[in-house]
């Protein structure tokens, strides 16, 4: 047997201060509001850190028209200085390319709008709702598959009718899942968030909150231990960050990843497949091998949606089976996310597979394994077996 040495590699874990920002005492650094109103949004704030490539300034000079551009100081220290294709760099510099619209792609991917029974509450699943609350983010993804709501600078914007999505889940008994998302919710206060999973909880038939946020990755230093215990109150409650690559996961992220968990959270990743980021075994090996080492199962691999003018960083579907392919059987089931790809229009989440059945009959099935041998599996005959 022959041992792959990506799968073999030692995994660290550095911190991100002081980085660019030697002036800025420790107090400063970790405080989420100091992080936030230092965060860098304007072309001369980049310029003066970076060396920006001619896609990169005239994005950058678009940027107002379409998502906002904001990028923590914490995340900020982990984009390379000179180089585009930093694979950090691309997931939160904005390109020309963005003004790019290829005929396939669409404002709304997911068809969200269209499933909205009041403002703001997305309804596609019969036991499951999306609940808006934000259209606000700590940093900017240039993906986001909300473009067109968040960030206050598209002209569609988040309308969320908050008694009347109270209202609707409380005369919908078949609603039993509730994601919190926008935008980030964990940019509300502890009293706002505090207050909605109050209300939630007073709704009998609602068993499960869940939580979607890159703040824990954005901005770590969020992650307080205020925050934690209040959210402790509203078990079971569930916490899916978004990463995209290893070096995303610093001390800082660990630290935060480790008092939500303490508080009885449980952590799943959301990565999305973008070329040039996440794109490679070794990298996304080591990814997954991190999320572990965090406390976080890796949950799903996304196909990037159809976001307008994200062709630059879309990959194909193929590139996608064949990460999965390489990574079962070379290393543990925990690692391994769900493939999966949001139907263009709104018809949920599809998972994708490498397919291991060679061929059905009757009596038998024949599979083959991640070595490619292939094995027999006898049918059960069930108008034989006795009811």
């Amino acid at each position: 047997m022959t041992h792959d040495p990506i799968y073999q590699r030692k995994i660290q874990f550095q911190s991100s201060y002081p980085g660019r920002f030697p002036e800025v005492s420790p107090e400063d650094w970790n405080s989420h509001t100091w992080q936030l109103k230092n965060s860098l949004k304007t072309l001369p704030q980049l310029e003066k850190h970076l060396t920006l490539s001619e896609e990169e300034r005239a994005g950058l000079l678009l940027t107002g028209t379409k998502l906002a551009t904001a990028v923590t100081p914490h995340f900020f220290n982990l984009v390379h200085a000179t180089d585009p294709a930093d694979p950090i760099r691309r997931q939160i510099i904005p390109r020309i390319e963005e003004s790019l619209t290829d005929p396939t792609e669409m404002s709304d991917p997911c068809g969200e709008d269209s499933h909205m029974p009041v403002p703001g509450l997305v309804h596609r699943y019969p036991d499951r709702v999306l609940f808006l609350v934000t259209d606000r983010c700590a940093s900017y993804c240039r993906y986001c598959t909300r473009s067109r709501v968040v960030s206050g600078v598209s002209d569609q914007k988040l309308e969320t009718q908050w008694e009347a999505a109270f209202e609707y889940l409380e005369r919908t008994p078949t609603v039993r899942d509730v994601l919190l998302s926008g935008g980030d919710p964990l940019l509300l206060s502890d009293n706002r968030l505090d207050k909605i999973l109050t209300r939630l909880r007073k709704i009998p038939h609602i068993q499960f909150v869940r939580i979607g946020s890159r703040i824990p990755v954005f901005l770590p230093q969020r992650i307080t231990p205020e925050l934690c215990e209040m959210l402790e109150k509203h078990h079971p409650l569930f916490i899916s960050i978004h990463t995209n690559h290893p070096r995303e996961l610093t001390t800082e992220v660990r630290d935060g990843l480790a008092r939500l968990s303490k508080a009885g959270i449980q952590l799943g990743n959301q990565s999305v497949l973008l070329r040039g980021v996440n794109d490679s075994l070794p990298v996304h090996a080591a990814l997954l091998h991190k999320l572990l080492m965090c406390r976080v199962k890796p949950y799903y691999l996304y196909q990037c949606d159809l976001i307008q003018g994200s062709s630059h960083l879309r990959t194909s579907v193929q590139t996608g089976i064949d990460l999965i392919e390489k990574l079962r059987g070379h290393t543990t089931g925990y690692a391994l996310p769900q493939y999966v790809l949001d139907a263009p229009g709104g018809g949920g989440k599809i998972p994708i597979n490498p397919n291991y059945v060679v061929s059905r009959t009757p009596e038998e099935v024949v599979l083959r394994n991640y070595e490619g041998k292939k094995f027999v599996y006898p049918e059960v005959n069930e108008s034989l077996v006795a009811k």
